[in-house]
């Protein structure tokens, strides 16, 4: 009697030891090498795609942002370039690409004494096709598609860019966000940036940002 005991015991005690042995060794639920959801950058569902990048000829990213660029020279935007690339190599972009949106502001300006940074220009509809945005690209609907939006020029009647304007003192960062869309937005040259966040809603595929530091020298 007591042997049959012994081995009713030992048989749970086995599986129960076991189970444990199993619960340390596996990662955490969710997480792959490097904390990476699903095993890794693709997150459990393949390989991560192409990856959206933007250069500029005008000015390194984080730099300075040239005179002729801003409020106070030429008001000119800089030229931007557009790649997709994939383990390091330059590729096509997404089939399901359609448009580009651009969002241009000053993150250490506050708007009407708010939380809101002061948007200087926004624009979409830019061609999926788009090998980038050209140096002074103009203002308006432009024969392409593209739609000049918010911003100060368009406060000012002029749809389009309108460079940095920090006066002396601390530099200020200036942000271009640029988003891949796999739609175009059915929305009005008037509309406003909250209208152009929500229509993007659910079709990003790609997003890139460039920063220039800008303030007037006296």
């Amino acid at each position: 009697m007591r042997n049959i005991s012994l081995s009713k015991l030992a048989l749970p005690a086995a599986l129960a030891l076991t189970s444990c042995f199993l619960l340390v060794a596996q990662p955490p639920q969710g997480k792959g090498p490097g904390g990476a959801p699903g095993g890794g950058k693709g997150g459990g569902r393949g390989p991560a795609g192409p990856v959206f990048t933007v250069t500029s000829p005008s000015f390194p990213d984080g730099g300075e942002v040239p005179r002729k660029h801003s409020f106070y020279g030429e008001n000119k935007l800089p030229q931007f370039d557009f790649s997709w690339v994939q383990g390091g190599n330059s590729v096509a972009a997404p089939a399901t690409l359609q448009t580009y949106v651009v969002i241009f502001h000053d993150i250490e300006n506050a708007t009407a004494k708010g939380p809101t940074d002061t948007l200087h220009w926004a624009a979409f509809n830019i061609p999926g096709t788009a090998k980038g945005l050209p140096e002074g690209m103009g203002t308006g609907d432009l024969p392409d598609g593209t739609r000049n939006g918010p911003g100060i020029g368009a406060g000012r009647g002029a749809p389009g860019y309108f460079g940095p304007g920090a006066g002396p003192g601390p530099f200020h960062h200036y942000v271009w966000e640029f988003y891949a869309l796999d739609t175009k937005l059915d929305l009005a040259a008037n509309t406003t940036r909250d209208e152009i966040m929500k229509g993007m809603e659910g079709h990003v595929i790609g997003k890139a940002a460039y920063v220039g530091r800008f303030h007037n020298v006296q």
